[in-house]
């Protein structure tokens, strides 16, 4: 059985969460302004992705595996029900697991394979959705600040805000994005990598469906 946990050597370890089934694809205005919207655009460096996506034979639910050079990212369906398991085994009361299943979660994985030193940050993370609109992906420290207004005093399972890692450290936790089940959106992440921002986009990520197709 699978251990969702979190192995970035300057992040420490955290308690394992056991993922279903699906997790083995864990396995697989002036001259000024437009002077520092220049910079803006030449510190940030589109990379372009292989994006590979896998749909599990048993349950019909789907992940994607983006392949950049030096640094891999995953994120995996989970669906609503797998949610509410998890919060609901972890003491939570019934308001914040409610409050968890109805947002978009995927399992992530982080991997860096460069031979450096790498960096994220989420809130630096956006998803777009068919209207067009961008929205930033919510961030580990907001949801536990949300949680401690609930008496909730868990802090696991999410992914870290911000991490740095050195060569083959990876990293896993919960990717939260406020909109309903069966949700396509196009997700805009980014990593810095020897003093570069980068920035990659996966175009077909939808959200797990309110149940199993294959239930």
């Amino acid at each position: 059985m699978f251990l969702f946990r979190r192995q970035a050597r300057k992040a420490g370890v955290v308690a394992g969460i056991p993922l279903p089934c699906v997790m083995k694809f864990f396995s697989r205005g002036t001259s000024g302004s437009v002077f520092l919207l220049a910079l803006t655009l030449i510190a940030v460096l589109p990379v372009n992705a292989e994006v590979q996506t896998f749909t599990d034979e048993n349950s019909g639910l789907q992940s994607w595996k983006a392949q950049h050079p030096g640094f891999s990212l995953q994120f995996i369906q989970l669906l609503p029900d797998y949610v509410r398991a998890v919060y609901s085994a972890r003491g939570l009361p019934k308001k914040a697991v409610e409050l968890m299943a109805s947002y978009c979660i995927f399992g992530t994985i982080i991997q860096n394979k460069s031979a450096y030193p790498l960096s994220y940050q989420v809130a630096d993370w956006r998803y777009v959705t068919l209207d067009g609109q961008s929205h930033p992906v919510k961030t580990k420290t907001q949801w536990l600040k949300e949680w401690r207004s609930m008496g909730v005093t868990f802090r696991f399972s999410l992914l870290p805000d911000e991490q740095t890692f050195s060569p083959g450290d990876w990293s896993q936790g919960f990717t939260t994005l406020a909109v309903p089940p069966d949700t396509p959106v196009a997700l805009h992440y980014f990593w810095t990598l020897q003093g570069k921002k980068h920035e990659g986009v996966i175009k077909n990520l939808r959200c797990a469906p309110a149940k199993a197709p294959h239930s």
